[in-house]
């Protein structure tokens, strides 16, 4: 079974910290958005890949707005 992982990580000015993930085991993925300020995390929000962006990436290609849907921010208590 083959296994795939990203993570890209843009630290702001500010003290922010964006973090996006990128996982796919098999034929299912997720990818997921985190957002920290001075080492605590604000907020998670994680979606599952569907099956073209599977192919894509397995595939090497660049997809852009890849992680538009995940600005819904979900809070992480």
């Amino acid at each position: 079974m083959h296994h795939y992982q990203n993570k890209e990580i843009k630290i702001l000015g500010d003290g922010t910290k964006s973090v996006r993930k990128v996982y796919i085991k098999g034929k299912k993925g997720h990818k997921s958005i985190s957002k920290y300020k001075h080492g605590k995390c604000l907020y998670t929000a994680k979606k599952n890949l569907n099956h073209n962006e599977i192919k894509l990436i397995k595939n090497g290609k660049f997809i852009p707005g890849l992680f538009k849907d995940c600005l819904n921010k979900s809070k992480k208590m």
